[in-house]
């Protein structure tokens, strides 16, 4: 690995530890609560650095998905051999206790959205969507997916209505359990799979 790439991967690394340190802050206390400051000393960094990567505590909500994208890449890695349906819902309730473990953050994440619509959040090139239409791709290569759409129509619709509830969640001040209602949609998907 020449000089370039070790740099590169090197300030890859601290964007995640600044990304980490900083939500873990905000999910013990709460966003307004954590400095910049705060961040730095706990992820042992100077506010410099932090400066580097990102423009603003602000700025952590737009990329604060990624440790979401890990924990997902944690949670089914090595169960390829699971049935899809199963598969999903694993995908599912990960994901949901990742929402409900976030708790004010995604209330802050979904109001940051609203107000500035043209920042990313759900593309192609994210693992959590990724793992979501590869379980629909394989339910159509086993057959056992419904005919009528693709499963990248049916993995978008899927994201979508599941990103609705956590939305609806958020609404209702966190008022209810998460993973329960999740559950109780989910079946409403099972019927896409002739198992």
């Amino acid at each position: 690995m020449d000089y370039a790439q070790r740099r590169r991967l090197q300030s890859q690394e601290t964007e995640r530890k600044i990304l980490h340190t900083a939500l873990a802050l905000m999910r013990e206390r709460s966003f307004d609560e954590v400095s910049v400051r705060d961040i730095c000393k706990a992820a042992g960094i100077t506010t410099g650095a932090f400066y580097h990567h990102y423009p603003s505590k602000e700025a952590l909500l737009e990329y604060g998905f990624a440790p979401l994208d890990d924990y997902m890449r944690s949670e089914l890695e090595g169960r390829e051999a699971e049935r899809p349906d199963q598969r999903l819902w694993r995908l599912l309730s990960a994901y949901g206790r990742f929402m409900e473990g976030s708790g004010e953050l995604i209330g802050r994440y979904y109001q940051q959205r609203i107000a500035h619509p043209d920042s990313k959040s759900m593309d192609s090139s994210r693992y959590t969507l990724r793992a979501m239409v590869d379980c629909f791709r394989q339910a159509e290569a086993e057959g056992i997916l419904a005919p009528g759409h693709s499963p990248e129509w049916v993995a978008d619709f899927c994201f979508r209505h599941f990103r609705g509830v956590v939305v609806d969640w958020v609404l209702h001040g966190y008022a209810y359990p998460l993973l329960p209602k999740m559950e109780e949609d989910f079946r409403l998907f099972v019927p896409l799979f002739h198992i």
